[in-house]
């Protein structure tokens, strides 16, 4: 072992003649560290996680690619737009859908809602995979009557249960003796929940024939069409694609443009949280100039000593540093334990809840990279490092023949 190694590691873990306050300043030191590795750690991790979260509850509940007609006028020969579709690679799967607003009533109350109609074998998102109660069925039931689901808020707003009975009411203008609405029933087979509000709230799907019985939409019409890619990175590719190739009515549009007010919300988070966090980090690195400091002074007359028997003042330097990276490391690995702690804890525990209306989601959700902690590790050993570069210094400077004097 180096000599400087060995001096700088018998410094780092003391002994009993240290006084007190330097082995107080010492842990406050590596406590600062690692609080501040752990906060930006965790910080990150649940920011990757709303990211990750929110992303696929966006992508997997809404079609990535919609085709719809200017101010929604119904397309008049959806079959044709299909083939058109067919022949575009990287589409997995397009359908057309039919949409509309209806008035969704059971036994115990009404409320207004907008309707989609799938084919009855399901739509091209994932939806299925967001059923809370019941299950994934459109088409008929045990009672005759074809199956719906709805959003976990509208279903709770109108009182309705799984195979409870609901009536559809679909109006084109002001009611009138002679513009009565088109009422069908259907009995409610399933229940889902994203956490994002506006999905939940007012939002019903059908089988695509039931829906065109309600708004007397003829086999070759549709509202729209909704496109799944095959892989995510398509989406602007072939959206794109799409744009170019169709012509006025037809308006497209993908997931990303839809939602991009939330989209740009977990951007926003995911710029900002690390930074105002990232502090933590440069504070506790800079904590260690005044606590390698205060280790020199502890040790004038041990630096005197080491100079006369013929350590050179690079050698001085050296060992301070590296007392100065010893603080920063412990530190750090301290980090990273209480970081790995908190993940364990909230996937486990969920120690931290969230209000679901606001966040889309019911506990914080954790996703820790392996690059943030290369990353995290990094900056903060180079920055206590930088730190610790002005006392090692000042002790290299000591003048041993004055310190020596002084002791006598």
């Amino acid at each position: 072992m180096k000599f400087t190694w060995y001096i700088a590691g018998r410094y780092f873990k003391g002994n009993k003649r240290e006084s007190r306050f330097l082995s107080f300043i010492k842990i406050m030191a590596i406590a600062g560290v690692a609080v501040g590795s752990a906060g930006l750690l965790i910080a990150l991790s649940i920011v990757h996680g709303f990211k990750s979260t929110i992303n696929e509850k966006i992508v997997g509940f809404a079609p990535h690619i919609t085709v719809n007609t200017f101010m929604n006028d119904p397309m008049n020969r959806a079959d044709t737009l299909q083939v058109f579709l067919n022949e575009i690679p990287g589409i997995e799967k397009a359908q057309p859908v039919i949409l509309g607003q209806v008035m969704i009533q059971s036994s115990r109350d009404v409320s207004g809602s907008g309707i989609k109609g799938v084919p009855v074998e399901g739509d091209v998102t994932q939806l299925r995979e967001y059923i809370s109660e019941g299950e994934y069925q459109l088409g008929p039931t045990e009672s005759g009557l074809p199956g719906i689901i709805l959003g976990s808020e509208l279903s709770r707003n109108i009182g309705a249960g799984i195979g409870d009975r609901v009536t559809v009411y679909a109006l084109d203008g002001m009611p009138s003796p002679l513009n009565t609405p088109e009422i069908k029933q259907f009995t409610l087979t399933g229940i889902y929940q994203t956490g994002i509000a506006r999905f939940d709230d007012n939002f019903a799907l059908v089988n695509i024939d039931s829906a065109r019985q309600i708004f007397e939409f003829s086999p070759r019409q549709a509202s729209s069409y909704d496109i799944n890619v095959g892989n995510l990175e398509d989406i602007t590719p072939i959206y794109r694609i799409i744009r170019d190739e169709t012509r006025f009515p037809y308006i497209t549009e993908n997931v990303y443009q839809r939602y991009r007010n939330i989209f740009a919300w977990v951007d926003l988070q995911e710029q900002t949280i690390p930074l105002v966090i990232g502090v933590m980090v440069i504070v506790a690195a800079f904590n260690l100039i005044g606590t390698v400091l205060m280790m020199v002074l502890e040790r004038v007359r041990d630096i005197g000593i080491l100079k006369t028997i013929g350590a050179k003042s690079k050698a001085i330097r050296r060992i301070f540093l590296l007392e100065g990276l010893f603080v920063a490391i412990s530190g750090l690995i301290i980090g990273m334990g209480i970081s790995l702690l908190f993940y364990w804890l909230q996937i486990n525990y969920q120690i931290i809840p969230l209000s679901e209306e606001n966040y889309y989601m019911s506990t914080a959700p954790v996703e820790p990279h392996l690059l943030d902690f290369l990353i995290v590790s990094g900056i903060t050993i180079l920055l206590c490092a930088l730190a610790s570069w002005v006392p090692a210094r000042i002790a290299a400077k000591t003048d041993p023949v004055k310190v020596l004097s002084i002791g006598k």
